[in-house]
């Protein structure tokens, strides 16, 4: 009972009133870690737990948490099915509610009716981020406010897609760096939208631990590899590549927001243990120990691809993974952020693997016609890599901007301009 009188008693109240209540512990937890956390306080072994319990990623913003931020140890990526006979109406008040929580959770205070707040002890980074699937503008009755790209991939020849991998009308991406945390928030999300939502598959991931990410600046996947060499890194490119600007044809209520590709790649460890290190450099293009181009000799050296060997034979194979994943010279580049996190399962009865290992690529852009799918149909059609690797998920999700406890210009919950403006029933 109390959970149901929660929801309801919540959904009643407008959103001012909820970000009044909100503001002073949420500005007083964030003034108390201080911003600069978000980034890591520098110390030994025995401080760890006391950055962690400090590091908190600030919720409000332009753009969403989550997409910037370096990715953190956990991750759990949660699609949902809105339940049947909820509308719009519905749909706000479960956006209210997980925004509110989402809010609360992400500077390490406890939700409303929480009886587990010392869960919440160390936020770790926390970030939690909402994408919305094609099926929710049906609900809501406001098709023509659906961005033209956010619908199914085109099937590529080589995926073997699993539909448990596939569509669905919400998605959650949580990260944080205390495995704890990232629990307990999946945990509580799920139960907070449990009268509006099922769950229809959940992704779980790593990445290096807090403490390590600060010695390298790309993450590496279960193959050695640097994974996300050639992401944006300044103001300019990911507005360039990333977030949607307030001139593009999209619909207005996503200008500051995303687009985001979820891919499950299964990968063969197995076979790609028995390759020799040249071999494995060879099938990639780059270097394993430096992530630098064959060519080179730091990771971000521009490759040569017209350099030949001794025997006149390219250095860099053509049909290696980084000289596909580019677009010809003489045209612009396809660029994106990746943001992927590795999976590593129990072995599959009866597939004949010692593991079922592989990568939850993650990537947002501004438009994934123009960005993601030419690169993916150009590694689909011929890539070294593909002998070891097997697309089994896929996934698009319109990313909205990021909000405003107190409005500003922005919305106060996720969506609120699209829900509010738009829509009908």
């Amino acid at each position: 009972m109390a959970g149901f009188s929660r929801r309801h008693f919540l959904a009643g109240l407008s959103t001012g009133a909820s970000a009044m209540a909100l503001q002073g512990c949420s500005q007083a937890q964030q003034s108390a870690v201080g911003r600069a956390s978000r980034n890591g306080v520098p110390g030994s072994d025995g401080m760890a737990d006391v950055r962690l319990q400090n590091a908190v990623v600030e919720f409000d913003g332009e753009h969403q948490a989550g997409i910037k931020e370096a990715q953190q140890a956990r991750a759990n990526i949660v699609a949902f099915n809105l339940k049947e006979g909820v509308d719009r109406v519905g749909v706000a008040r479960l956006l209210k509610l997980w925004t509110e929580d989402a809010r609360r959770l992400t500077a390490g205070i406890a939700p409303r009716g929480t009886l587990e707040p010392e869960l919440l002890n160390i936020p770790g980074n926390l970030t939690i981020t909402v994408g919305f699937g094609p099926g929710l503008f049906t609900v809501i009755g406001a098709e023509d406010q659906r961005p033209d790209w956010l619908a199914p991939l085109p099937k590529f020849d080589r995926d073997q897609l699993d539909p448990q991998w596939g569509e669905a009308d919400l998605m959650l991406q949580i990260g944080s760096d205390e495995p704890i945390t990232a629990a307990y928030a999946l945990r509580h999300m799920i139960r907070s939208g449990v009268d509006y939502v099922d769950v229809a598959w959940l992704q779980q991931g790593f990445n290096h631990a807090d403490g390590a990410r600060a010695k390298s600046t790309t993450p590496r996947n279960l193959f050695g590899q640097f994974d996300g060499t050639v992401n944006p890194r300044s103001e300019q490119e990911f507005a360039n590549q990333v977030f949607i600007a307030d001139d593009s044809p999209a619909p207005s209520w996503i200008h500051g927001g995303s687009a985001m590709v979820i891919r499950r790649i299964r990968m063969n460890v197995d076979t790609w243990e028995k390759l020799d290190r040249a071999s494995r450099e060879n099938a990639m293009g780059r270097k394993l120990d430096s992530g630098a181009p064959l060519t080179g000799t730091e990771e971000h050296d521009d490759p040569d691809f017209a350099a030949r060997d001794k025997f006149g034979l390219p250095v860099i194979d053509p049909t290696s993974h980084m000289a596909r994943a580019r677009n010809p010279l003489d045209k612009p580049q396809q660029k994106l952020l990746r943001r992927p996190f590795s999976y590593d399962l129990p072995p599959e009865p009866g597939d004949g693997q010692l593991s079922n290992s592989g990568l939850i690529f993650i990537c947002f852009q501004q438009d994934p016609r123009e960005q993601f799918i030419p690169i993916q149909s150009r590694l689909d059609e011929v890539d070294r890599l593909n002998e070891w690797i097997t697309h089994i998920g896929s996934s698009v999700w319109a990313i909205p901007p990021g909000t405003d406890v107190e409005g500003k210009g922005r919305d106060e919950y996720w969506g609120q301009s699209l829900l509010e403006t738009h829509g009908k029933g």
